[in-house]
């Protein structure tokens, strides 16, 4: 079994894969002084044909950390935020229309709490894992139904799993 260390979230880093911003450590352009204070546009999430942006919860709790499933969506992008903990997530490049993941190249960062990040269409990925014993709430957003008409799931043969180091 493979094994991919986990990195830290740096722009460079991460621009293959999509964008993220710290949303609630925000240091961008701010509307407004204390006590109310609105940062404004600080990342974008490409909805594709859609009109719709749904949210949701996704609960993770303690699981093995072996990448055994991935998941990617053709048609936009997908924004996750860790909100009560910190998350472990796998990206693999986007691959050519009919090809599945290339594996060699899976990265996974750990996302601090209250960072949004956000996928392009395209790329791999599936739940995040939490580093620690403690579970994560993560938002997610997605356009509306997308879980049901633009998610291509691959499950890993056992051969080809990936554990991940911390």
């Amino acid at each position: 079994m493979r094994t991919v260390n986990v990195e830290q979230l740096t722009t460079d880093d991460f621009l293959p894969f999509g964008f993220y911003a710290d949303i609630l450590g925000a240091r961008s352009e701010r509307i407004g002084v204390p006590p109310i204070e609105f940062y404004r546009d600080q990342v974008q999430q490409d909805l594709g044909v859609a009109s719709r942006v749904s949210f949701s919860n996704c609960r993770i709790g303690w699981r093995p950390l072996v990448i055994d499933v991935t998941e990617m969506h053709s048609t936009c992008g997908e924004g996750a935020m860790p909100l009560d903990n910190d998350m472990l997530l796998h990206v693999i490049p986007a691959s050519p229309p009919g090809t599945g993941p290339d594996l060699a190249k899976a990265r996974v960062f750990c996302v601090p709490a209250g960072t949004m990040v956000v996928l392009r269409a395209g790329v791999w990925h599936h739940a995040p894992f939490t580093p620690n014993r403690r579970p994560v709430n993560v938002l997610i957003s997605l356009p509306e139904r997308t879980y049901a008409n633009d998610c291509h799931l691959m499950k890993l043969p056992r051969n080809q799993r990936i554990t991940i180091k911390l």
